[in-house]
């Protein structure tokens, strides 16, 4: 049988014995040196490419001609996004994610951001490092509230946001979900309550934690409007995609004080782009006024050793059983927007 050559362009790992375990002999694996250009790969290699792994990099509509043979891409990652799949899907290449890794994680890392404000670990942290040395004694704040007594909600209810609803409910929150696409029942499965439209939620949410994709009905889902329509000193938490939520909307909630509070493991363009948004700049100059009041993290909510292998693993079985196999392990419908 004919070998199928299958790029990684961006070199996430070294040496190739885990794919050729799955893959057999059917599969030429190169890596690439890291590079974010499609354009920088050798033509030869880019002429016999059947299957690309993609991380951090984006495959735009453009780059398709440099890859004549191509029939799939992985997404080593649960959102999509970051590859078109218009155009893809025009040209008959399929495109896969990796839907079930880095769920615990991810989970864990939205309850972290939401403890952390919640229980003022933050505030209390900054505070305490202050010249001259504060008083020893707590603060009185809007972030700091017991558990029991708020509402925990959650956007899109997928793998990473059940994990989080079921961590938040062990934690003793009430938790809410609004999903649309989910079928009935999956509230009392879960012991948890459902929330018919998006405004039902947010009015009763004093944390709103995201996990839905980034697709075109979800860009921009929560701003202003939206933001408004939380309780007086709700929390945000977002570690789904950046442009899920109006980061100046969310400035002017947090600046105003209607919002305690917010985590955020994304942001609308990463890297942060020059000049900075009016948040993450006040945030990085540490203005008094957001003392306590935002964590940012670098899209890192994924990350542990043990994930980035679950991804490796994970992606080499999806490419097998879609290239391979003619499977259609974790294959993206063109028709999910």
């Amino acid at each position: 049988m004919q070998q199928m050559t299958v790029l990684e362009p961006e070199r996430l790992y070294e040496g190739d014995d885990l794919e050729r375990s799955i893959f057999g002999s059917r599969v030429e694996l190169v890596r690439g040196g890291g590079s974010e250009r499609y354009d920088a790969l050798p033509p030869e290699l880019r002429a016999r490419a059947a299957g690309l792994f993609v991380f951090r990099n984006w495959f735009r509509a453009e780059d398709l001609d440099l890859f004549p043979q191509l029939k799939v891409i992985v997404r080593m990652g649960v959102g999509y996004d970051r590859v078109d799949r218009d155009a893809c899907a025009r040209r008959g290449v399929l495109v896969c994610n990796v839907p079930d890794y880095g769920t615990a994680e991810v989970a864990d890392h939205a309850l972290t951001l939401a403890l952390t404000l919640r229980r003022g670990l933050l505030l209390h942290h900054d505070i305490q490092r202050a010249e001259p040395p504060p008083p020893w004694n707590y603060l009185d704040h809007p972030t700091i509230r017991r558990l029991s007594v708020q509402t925990f909600g959650i956007v899109g209810l997928g793998r990473i946001g059940t994990a989080a609803a079921l961590r938040a409910r062990a934690f003793g929150f009430r938790v809410v979900f609004h999903d649309p696409g989910l079928p009935n029942g999956v509230d009392r499965a879960l012991g948890i309550e459902r929330a018919r439209t998006l405004p039902e939620l947010l009015r009763q949410s004093d944390v709103l934690s995201l996990h839905c994709p980034l697709t075109t009905e979800t860009r921009g889902l929560i701003g202003e409007a939206e933001l408004r329509q939380l309780p007086p000193g709700a929390v945000v938490v977002n570690t789904a995609r950046g442009p899920v939520l109006d980061l100046g909307a969310l400035e002017r909630c947090l600046r105003d004080g209607h919002l305690a509070a917010a985590g955020l493991d994304v942001l609308p363009v990463e890297p942060v782009p020059q000049p900075e948004p009016e948040l993450v700049r006040a945030y990085r100059a540490k203005e008094e006024w957001l003392r306590g009041r935002l964590i940012i993290t670098p899209h890192s909510a994924f990350h542990t050793p043990e994930s980035l292998q679950d991804i490796r693993v994970k992606g080499a079985e999806t490419m097998r059983d879609v290239l391979l196999d003619g499977l259609l392990t974790n294959v993206i419908s063109p028709d999910m927007q």
